[in-house]
């Protein structure tokens, strides 16, 4: 365990297990070569052991581990708790200290997996040891879950353990996992993101195909050239803002703090009000497509047969259609568009349902005067998932966090730390979640 000392009890262990999981390298390279999440698995099924607990460890292939536990009554309708083990791999050279250290300084725990995801693992950890010991489990059933391979889609992780555990979620009806319950300032107030939404993740092939010859003779049928118009005009396209309804929310929030209204005219004014987490927010306003890998050909004066290029689509929820029939029409004659992956949008009712009551007031209870909305995550989590099962997911990490803390810069960055004292506020707040939900 840690050798400083932060609080005690709950918000003790919350510190102490962040630490220590991220001491435990879940390097996720986005195959198997990396050293896998067995480890980070095996701390998680003791401490819930111990708990009294009896977790299930799924191996999905060596070394990529999951962890599975139920708790608290065992009829009814569930609530999952899900949070992932993995962690994108970390440059050592460009960091201030050892990304896998764990380190205390300044206020800070730093470390991959600091905020995406060991700090949540880390505070549901702690919360149900220490509710463990007094006695006190959830009045609702919960099912935990800790994924594996998250940071590669989940195809080691989520996917597989809903389709070999499948009867470990039936009755669970709501989830809560990463990427929200963070705070951002505007206009002086405090306000709490809960992720309702997700924009659905297309990551394309494109295939171009031409005539093969040598490179000093006309050729009006290269390959590459093809190619390059559709990626140009890909990459440059201008996708128009469209707002869901999530998103109409949030800015309605955000409208009113600044004495206007929310327009689809005024929505990037709106996001710009967010400041340093304007730049994952604004992504939520459009589609995106963006060229991320180009090849073809093997020698200079030989046009190939064929050439490739790769594009990171994120598309919103309730206008795939749209998205992909433009997304056609950009790439004209002769492409060919096939996908790495494809993977459904979603969005979720947060306003007036009974989880959202109970997610704001248990911040509330530890922020009075803080805002709590809805918002739409640009990218991807386990919640994709989860979603096939019929179950609605949302996005309740909590953490108060400074106002000049770049935390969405954190993500997958340099230098990935948290606050101490926003894991103990998270934890306080998760252990009150329980009680309202």
């Amino acid at each position: 365990m840690s050798d400083e000392r932060v609080g005690s009890g709950l918000e003790q262990d919350t510190v102490d297990m962040c630490r220590d999981l991220i001491r435990i390298d879940t390097s996720n390279y986005g195959d198997d070569s990396g050293p896998g999440e067995r480890k980070a698995a095996e701390y998680v099924a003791t401490v819930l052991s111990e708990a009294g607990l009896d977790p299930i460890v799924h191996e999905s292939a060596p070394g990529r581990t999951n962890v599975i536990a139920h708790w608290g009554p065992a009829e009814g309708d569930a609530l999952l708790v899900h949070g992932h083990l993995d962690v994108v791999p970390a440059e050592a050279a460009d960091w201030q200290v050892d990304p896998f250290s764990g380190e205390i300084r300044d206020g800070y725990v730093w470390g991959r997996g600091a905020i995406d995801m060991k700090d949540f693992d880390a505070m549901l950890l702690a919360v149900v040891r220490e509710r463990q010991r007094a006695g006190r489990p959830p009045g609702r059933r919960t099912v935990l879950c800790f994924t594996a391979d998250e940071e590669a889609g989940g195809v080691r992780g989520a996917q597989p353990l809903i389709e070999d555990l499948r009867e470990h979620f039936d009755g669970a009806t709501e989830a809560v996992g990463e990427v929200g319950g963070f705070s951002t300032t505007v206009r002086g107030r405090r306000m709490y993101l809960i992720e309702a939404a997700e924009k659905g993740m297309a990551w394309i092939r494109l295939t171009a195909r031409g005539t093969a010859g040598h490179g000093s003779m006309i050729n009006r049928d290269n390959a590459v050239t093809r190619l390059a118009g559709a990626v140009a005009r890909i990459g440059a396209h201008e996708w128009p803002v469209q707002l869901t309804p999530t998103m109409q929310t949030l800015l309605a929030a955000v409208a009113e703090l600044a004495g206007t209204e929310a327009t689809p005219e005024n929505a990037e004014a709106l996001v710009d009000e967010f400041g340093p987490a304007a730049r994952m927010i604004g992504a939520t306003l459009r589609h995106v497509t963006n060229p991320t890998m180009l090849g073809a050909g093997y020698k200079v004066n030989v046009i190939p047969t064929e050439a490739t290029a790769h594009v990171d689509g994120r598309f919103l929820p309730g206008f795939e259609d749209e998205f992909f029939a433009t997304l056609a029409e950009l790439c004209g004659e002769g492409i060919d568009l096939g996908f790495v992956t494809n993977q459904r949008s979603w969005e979720a009712t947060y306003d007036g349902t009974a989880i959202s009551d109970a997610i704001t007031r248990s911040l509330l209870a530890e922020d009075p005067d803080a805002i709590v909305a809805p918002y739409l995550m640009s990218a991807g989590t386990d919640a994709k998932h989860f979603g096939k099962l019929g179950i609605r997911t949302y996005g309740f990490a909590p953490l108060r966090l400074p106002d000049d803390l770049d935390f969405t810069g954190l993500f997958h960055g340099v230098d990935e730390r948290v606050p101490v004292d926003a894991l103990q506020f998270g934890a306080r707040v998760f252990d009150r979640f329980l009680d309202l939900v």
